[in-house]
């Protein structure tokens, strides 16, 4: 079994092996080990050459894959607000780590890898589900997501409630009152109500089931 908690884990600034400090284009390989005292991930990064000259047993890995060295970004660089959003709502969720929210970290990490923020590295299937590892393009941080496999018609609603997770600055937003007014409720007595719940309510878009979930 795998542990319930698997954070962001930051990309190292040296090589694991020769504590050599990474430069700024170096060919650096990341590799997840399972750590057996928090049946968690353990994450180091190597210069090409130093992973390759690794015992055969010590390159054994969960996961691993090659990239090239960038040096974190400068403090205080501007990026659309609601990428910054995204990010941070992302990063919270994994380290929260509750169960509820499996369907939103895939969401956004979905919708980070479309930006072009992150990049998926590998896909692990374990007994009990579909892990995902993204890299963070600018960082290098190291996201471990569990594919949910959310139905189709579930996908819209899921991304609805995401966007407005966002807006809310990573808050649900508050309840509100019951949106219908007596004369709305008044109005419904002349509509014909039908019990096909498959029907778009006033107002919605019904997503096409035809149509590959995006």
């Amino acid at each position: 079994m795998f542990a319930e908690s698997w954070h962001v884990r930051s990309r190292g600034r040296e090589c694991a092996a020769t504590a050599q400090a990474f430069a700024d284009g170096d060919a650096v390989v990341t590799a997840l080990h399972t750590d057996p005292e928090s049946s968690g991930f353990l994450r180091r990064d190597y210069l090409l050459d130093a992973w390759q000259a690794l015992p055969e047993d010590e390159r054994r890995a969960f996961s691993f894959w090659k990239s090239v060295y960038t040096p974190p970004p400068q403090e205080g660089r501007e990026d659309p607000v609601e990428k910054l959003s995204a990010e941070e709502l992302l990063r919270r969720l994994v380290e929260e780590d509750a169960a509820h929210t499996d369907n939103t970290r895939y969401i956004l990490a979905v919708m980070l890898e479309r930006q072009k923020l992150l990049r998926e590295t590998d896909c692990q299937r374990t007994p009990s589900s579909i892990l995902r590892v993204y890299e963070h393009r600018k960082t290098g941080e190291v996201f471990i997501i569990r594919d949910p496999d959310i139905p189709l018609d579930r996908v819209e609603s899921v991304q609805a409630e995401v966007a407005l997770m966002i807006e809310h600055q990573g808050r649900p937003p508050a309840a509100t009152e019951d949106p219908m007014i007596p004369e709305e409720a008044a109005a419904t007595e002349d509509v014909t109500v039908t019990d096909d719940a498959d029907h778009g309510k006033p107002g919605m878009d019904v997503p096409d089931p035809d149509q590959p979930a995006k």
